[in-house]
């Protein structure tokens, strides 16, 4: 997967609304311990920040738009109150068309949306392996559902890594060059963790 993977969390006793975290490999936590992995880092800045909110980790490695949009009704149970999309990167991988991704994510924001649910859409870079063309068609494709959504809208879940010296990276990601290690998980967590509370806000 071209970025982290989210392991099932084990669920936390937490007060305050029901998120889930429909994601691929960088959802999941790839490669990592449990503990380790973006959503149980997650979850531990919010109980830190006093934000009472508990994240379900629906993150599947390998998952393409297409399987996010075919499991999302069973990962929405009942009393989910917010949703964070972490969704594309494999299809980025696979060279699938833009336009294909698109038409999955605007539907699962549809049917959040037709659920009352605030959605959190991230985004994530997309390399140009596939020509400029590709690369700007793909990257269009977060923004403007954010926009057409009124979702929230982090536009690079990788960017406090990829922001990092060069030489610094290497302690950030994992051996296979791809996945965030635990120390690169916990830096993408202090971006992400002002977005969701701003997400669990809207409740």
């Amino acid at each position: 997967m071209f970025f982290f993977t989210l392991l099932a969390a084990t669920p936390v006793a937490a007060a305050g609304p029901e998120v889930v975290a429909l994601g691929d490999s960088l959802t999941q936590g790839y490669g990592l311990p449990v503990e380790d992995g973006l959503v149980p880092q997650l979850q531990g800045w919010l109980d830190r920040n006093g934000i009472a909110a508990h994240v379900t980790n629906a993150g599947v490695s390998g998952d393409t738009t297409a399987g996010g949009l075919s499991r999302l009704d069973w990962a929405l149970a009942p009393g989910t109150q917010a949703l964070i999309v972490t969704l594309g990167g494999n299809d980025v991988l696979r060279g699938l068309p833009p336009e294909q991704a698109r038409a999955n994510l605007d539907a699962i924001l549809t049917k959040a949306g037709a659920q009352n649910l605030p959605v959190l859409l991230i985004g994530i870079p997309v390399p140009g392996n596939y020509g400029p063309e590709y690369q700007a068609a793909f990257s269009a494709i977060w923004p403007d559902l954010a926009a057409k959504h009124g979702a929230l809208y982090l536009d690079n879940l990788l960017a406090p890594i990829l922001a990092r010296p060069e030489a610094e990276r290497a302690a950030l990601i994992q051996p296979d060059g791809i996945h965030p290690s635990a120390a690169g998980v916990t830096l993408i967590v202090e971006a992400l963790g002002p977005k969701v509370a701003e997400l669990v806000g809207k409740l």
